[in-house]
């Protein structure tokens, strides 16, 4: 049976969708993977780049709000605000198993110049993709 998770940032924008792509295209048959923010906006331009270097293909995805998923259950709710954020990062009132809290910088907040700025992206992608790397090892040995 597929493992259920919903990854949760404030707009849905960047964080989470690396995430959610991420989680789909590692664990392939063994998650149900979704994200969303606190309201709706857009994927971020940069974030659709940086995936598609990494050869992940998030441009279908759409952002969307915490409350499309409002009555589903979830194995693991990830929430993936920094730390200075943490306060405002979006809580799931729905069904969950697990709820977990991972501290990444928000790469739309970054500053400089184009090439900066993707730098940032990259990075925090590159965060993000070691950890998923250590949760679907952590949740093999679970099975």
């Amino acid at each position: 049976m597929k493992k259920r998770v919903l990854f949760l940032c404030t707009t849905n924008s960047c964080r989470s969708q690396m995430a959610e792509g991420i989680l789909k295209t590692m664990g392939k048959d063994k998650f149900e993977v979704f994200s969303a923010g606190v309201e709706a906006t857009s994927v971020n331009p940069i974030t659709i780049k940086v995936m598609k270097e990494a050869e992940i293909d998030i441009s279908n995805q759409k952002s969307k709000a915490v409350a499309e998923y409002m009555g589903q259950g979830f194995d693991y709710v990830v929430t993936l605000c920094g730390e200075n954020a943490r306060r405002a990062c979006p809580v799931f009132p729905g069904r969950t198993r697990n709820r977990l809290h991972w501290d990444f910088f928000d790469p739309a907040e970054a500053e400089g110049s184009d090439e900066e700025r993707l730098q940032v992206f990259r990075k925090v992608r590159n965060q993000i993709r070691k950890k998923i790397e250590k949760f679907v090892k952590k949740i093999g040995v679970e099975r």
